[in-house]
C-alpha cells in the first residue's frame, strides 16, 4: 500500500474516528484504526464493538491496500507534523509496519493484519429518513443532560427515539431520564420514520453524533432497525448497536394537572439559582423556592458554611408554596430553555414540576422535588 494525503484532511478525519477507540483495550486490534487505500480515496475505520465510525477522504493512491495501526499514536503523529505537509503512508505486505513520511520526518508503526479487524455488520435496516443537522443537534442538546449514568438501569443510559403524537400531528420524539429529571423534545416526523420501532440510542453514540455535526445546514441520513442505527453525515458513517432494553412508560411521570403557574425571566432565574447555590453542600445541593403573589425567594441553608437568599419579581398568582430542588438539576434545565421566559407548572412540594419554554412547546422538562 502506498498513499499520499494532505495533513489537514487526515488530521480532521482521524480526529473523528480515533475518539471511538478506548484508551485501554484487552483486545489489541480494538486499539487500532483500519486504513484502506483504493480508487483515489483513503478510508479510516475505528470501532469499540458497539460503535463504528468510518470516514473517507480524497488521496493519491499509488498502490491500493489496507492495514491497521495504533489509533491514538497515529493521531498524535499526524497532529505534530507541520501544517501543509504532504504525508506519505507506505506498507510493505511482507513487513508488519507502516512507514509514515512527511518532509524530513520518518516514522514506522507496528501494524496488525486487516483480517483481525472486527466488522460491525449492520444487517438490513428497516427504516431510513433524513433530518437537518440543526434538528438532530437540537434533539441531542435538549435531552442529553438527562441521560442516566447509572449502569444498573442500563435501559436509561441513552435517548429513547420513537414516533409519537397523533396521526394528524405525528412527531419524532426524543426522551431521556435518570429518574430525577426528564427531558422530552418533539420534531416533525419525517416520512421514512413512520412505523419505526422505538429505539434507545446509547450515550456514547449520542455524544459522537453531536461532535460530528460541524455544519448545521447539512443533512443527516438516519437508518435504523431493531438492533442497530446508522448516521451518515457527508463522508462520515457512524454505525452503532442500540441498547437492548425496554424504556419505561415515561408518560406516567409527566404531570398533567399542575395548576400553579410560575413565569420567570430565564436569565435572571438562572443567575439567581447559580448565586445562592454557591453556599450549598456538595452532597445536598438543595435550593428552596418560596413562592407568593408576584414574588419568588430563593434560599439555601448549609449548616457547615452559612446561608444565602435572593428575591426575584415573577408572575405568580396562585397560593403560596415552598418547594425544594437540586440546584444543579435546576440549572441544567434552565440552560435548555431557548427563549427568554420559562414557565414552571407546580402542584405541591412533593410532586414533580413541569418546565417549558413560554414560546416553544416542542420541548418539556420534568423535575422531581427535594425535601428542604
Amino acid at each position: 500500500m502506498k498513499v499520499t494525503v494532505e495533513r489537514a484532511q487526515l488530521l480532521k478525519s482521524l480526529g473523528h474516528v480515533h475518539r471511538v477507540v478506548e484508551r485501554r483495550n484487552t483486545i489489541p486490534i480494538l486499539g487500532n484504526v483500519l486504513i484502506r487505500a483504493e480508487n483515489a480515496k483513503l478510508s479510516l475505520k475505528a470501532t469499540d464493538l458497539d460503535l463504528e465510525v468510518t470516514e473517507t477522504l480524497a488521496a493519491e493512491t499509488g498502490t491500493a491496500g489496507s492495514t491497521t495501526v495504533p489509533a491514538h499514536m497515529f493521531y498524535d503523529i499526524v497532529r505534530k507534523l507541520p501544517d501543509g505537509a504532504q504525508i506519505v503512508l507506505e506498507a510493505d505486505g511482507d513487513r508488519s509496519v507502516l512507514a509514515i513520511r512527511a518532509g524530513r520526518s520518518r516514522f514506522t508503526l507496528q501494524t496488525l493484519p486487516e483480517s483481525d479487524f472486527p466488522d460491525l455488520a449492520a444487517g438490513d435496516m428497516t427504516h431510513a429518513f433524513s433530518l437537518p443537522a440543526a434538528d438532530v443537534k437540537r434533539l441531542i442538546d435538549r435531552t442529553q443532560f438527562a441521560i442516566s449514568t447509572e449502569e444498573t438501569r442500563y435501559y436509561l443510559n441513552g435517548i429513547y427515539l420513537h414516533s409519537a403524537g397523533t396521526a394528524k400531528a405525528a412527531t419524532l420524539r426524543g426522551v431521556a431520564t435518570d429518574g430525577h429529571r426528564l427531558a422530552q423534545i418533539d420534531l416533525a416526523l419525517p416520512s421514512g420514520a413512520v412505523g419505526m420501532p422505538g429505539v434507545i440510542v446509547p450515550r456514547k453514540t449520542v455524544g459522537e453524533v453531536q461532535r460530528l455535526i460541524e455544519d448545521n445546514e447539512a443533512e443527516v441520513s438516519i437508518e435504523l432497525s431493531q438492533g442497530k442505527i446508522r448516521f451518515t453525515l457527508g463522508n462520515v458513517v457512524l454505525t452503532s448497536k442500540l441498547i437492548d432494553g425496554t424504556f419505561p412508560d415515561y408518560g406516567r411521570v409527566i404531570p398533567q394537572n399542575n395548576d400553579k403557574e410560575l413565569i420567570v425571566d430565564k436569565k435572571d432565574f438562572e443567575a439567581a439559582v447559580d448565586r445562592v447555590s454557591t453556599i450549598s453542600s456538595e452532597r445536598g445541593r438543595a435550593v428552596k423556592l418560596a413562592l407568593s403573589a408576584g414574588k419568588l425567594v430563593l434560599s439555601v441553608t448549609n449548616p457547615d458554611s452559612g446561608s444565602a437568599t435572593e428575591e426575584l419579581e415573577v408572575e405568580y398568582a396562585s397560593d403560596a408554596l415552598d418547594i425544594g430542588f437540586n440546584s444543579r438539576y435546576l440549572l441544567d434545565i434552565a440552560a435548555q430553555i431557548e427563549g427568554e421566559v420559562a414557565v414552571l407548572r407546580l402542584a405541591d412540594p412533593g410532586s414533580p414540576t413541569l418546565v417549558q419554554d413560554k414560546d416553544n412547546k416542542g420541548a418539556l422538562y420534568v423535575l422531581m422535588p427535594m425535601r428542604v
